[in-house]
């Protein structure tokens, strides 16, 4: 036994064990997120609850959203009548009835005692709508034009629906959008110009506001046209709903669908999800401004950090001399690392936001003082940030990569007639870029979670504009942004509907995690590009 453990192998036994338990926990990990994230878009039964609670008779329509064995003894504690219930423990049911406009929570507990009966709803629909979240029911008739027609017929009314829809963002987000971009130019023009301007200055204004009242127009008579049509349906209590197909988005019969029609089904509302603009306080809709503000501030912050982080260790290590001060400059990088990263972010409000984005709005926006332009948290001062916050990591990878190359090929290089910045550029650089690329994916996998910097210097619950989109300058740097990991904080602790934010809690952390896999991925694949491309400057 002690020649056993003087071998060395049980310490390896323990290592391949403590690396094995530590995979199958983040495995573990992501299994579980995935599954409560991912199941909440798969269409669950709906069912038709008979109710008897303290002698009041009653018909709930919903699904069972969860079901818990709870303690008698702490439900009497809590003042709930327990003189109907047998036994120590008793299921506790969770039903989520939806039609939040007429009832006053979308959400009852019940005790198994109290149902009389649970069956599935024959005929019911769900109703997927803009406001208000869902809506159980029995569907009617579907009125076109004031002409009441059959279900079978809906399809292609929200057909048309989608496309109105469609044109009333797309003459929001470019017509409107364009003419206030130019009232807004012809206001700080007004500023500047005299007296003897204003009146061509005011006949481009009627101009422009004659063209904005057509437009207007134009969208009063789409919005009325989705008014018009509509859906009749039977909610729960059996009273007769009309449901105007400008507010419908979406409609289904779980308890009809097939497997493979509810795999379809799935696969379009994940699909809705990732593609969508969130509503209802981010607790409906999808994650796509989420999704797109981490990826560009991710891409931006990595523009940025790179070549700093590359020409900081390339000075530390091929320039600088080997004494104190350099250490000393190192220790401070490395300690770097360590600060909190909400100190980062109130370095970047002070410094990035306040003091040049102040300085920039002075000397180039100085007519639209006093709205700040650069001088408030945005996207810019957002990546600017994380990217000194991920500088250490960056410079201590690349700083690395570059002591494992031997000095016998800078001798070689210097030797055959190639300067230092020569021999850097074309021999050592191209050796040390994988490990430029290690140092870039540790930036990306910790600057895409961070969140508390960003909540000083741009990030919001609820951007109305993309960084990026179709007016000059395209590319809105200035402009506020949503985050997928502040999604998640906003829609976990904030959501004015707790039950139904928690199954987007695990499906946006999910995204999270698997936009940050993709992005490695991405960074890993070029590594690995990198690697073999420069293998034979190493021979």
């Amino acid at each position: 036994m002690g020649n056993w453990f003087k071998s060395g192998a049980p310490w390896i036994w323990m290592t391949a064990g403590a690396v094995s338990l530590s995979l199958a926990a983040v495995l573990g990990l992501l299994l579980l997120i995935g599954w409560k994230g991912l199941s909440y878009f798969w269409p669950a039964p709906v069912y038709q609850f008979e109710l008897d609670i303290s002698g009041n008779k009653q018909t709930v329509i919903g699904e069972l959203y969860e079901k818990k064995s709870i303690s008698v003894k702490q439900l009497a504690e809590a003042g709930v009548d327990v003189s109907q219930i047998d036994g120590d423990r008793v299921e506790r049911y969770l039903i989520k009835t939806g039609n939040r406009e007429r009832v006053e929570l979308d959400f009852i507990t019940v005790l198994e005692t109290q149902v009389e009966s649970r069956t599935l709803a024959d005929g019911i629909a769900v109703i997927d709508r803009v406001k208000n979240g869902k809506f159980y029911g029995y569907p009617i008739s579907f009125i076109d034009d004031g002409v009441s027609k059959s279900m079978t017929d809906l399809p292609d009314g929200l057909s048309a629906a989608d496309k109105v829809r469609d044109e009333i963002r797309l003459l929001q987000q470019t017509d409107i959008a364009e003419i206030n971009r130019q009232l807004e130019l012809l206001r700080l023009e007004e500023r500047k110009q005299g007296q003897q301007q204003q009146l061509g200055l005011e006949l481009r204004r009627e101009k422009l506001e004659q063209d904005y009242s057509a437009l207007e127009q134009r969208l009063f008579a789409l919005r009325q046209k989705l008014e018009q049509d509509a859906v009749l349906v039977r909610d729960m209590a059996g009273v007769m709903v009309r449901l105007p197909l400008g507010q419908v988005l979406d409609l289904w019969y779980p308890n009809n669908l097939s497997f493979i029609e509810k795999l379809a089904h799935w696969g379009h509302q994940v699909g809705k999800f990732v593609s969508e603009d969130p509503r209802e306080a981010n607790t409906e809709g999808g994650v796509f401004p989420a999704i797109f503000g981490t990826v560009f501030m991710v891409l931006l912050m990595s523009v940025v950090v790179t070549p700093l982080g590359v020409m900081a260790a390339v000075y530390l290590h091929e320039y600088a001399g080997k004494n104190r001060f350099t250490n000393l400059i190192r220790v401070a990088v490395i300690n770097l690392a360590g600060v909190p990263s909400i100190v980062y972010g109130v370095f970047g409000l002070g410094f990035f936001v306040y003091m040049v984005g102040g300085s920039v709005d002075e000397i180039f926006f100085a007519d639209q003082l006093p709205a700040p332009t650069f001088g408030t948290p945005g996207i810019l001062w957002s990546a600017l940030t994380l990217a000194i916050l991920t500088l250490p990591v960056v410079i201590v990878s690349t700083e690395e990569g570059l002591a494992r190359i031997p000095n016998s090929v800078r001798h070689g290089s210097l030797a055959l007639g190639a300067t230092q910045a020569e021999t850097l550029w074309r021999i050592v650089l191209p050796m040390a870029s994988p490990a430029i690329m290690t140092g870039l994916i540790l930036a990306v996998a910790r600057a895409a979670g961070e969140v508390a910097p960003l909540m000083l210097v741009g990030v919001v619950k609820m951007a109305p504009t993309l960084p990026v989109d179709g007016q000059f300058p395209y590319l809105h740097l200035d402009r506020k942004f949503m985050h997928l990991g502040y999604h998640i904080y906003d829609v976990g602790f904030q959501s004015p509907n707790v039950e139904a934010a928690r199954p987007l809690v695990y499906a946006t952390s999910f995204l999270l995690v698997t936009v940050i896999v993709g992005l490695n991925l991405t960074a890993i694949g070029i590594r690995n590009h990198l690697r073999e491309k420069y293998r034979s400057l190493e021979y």
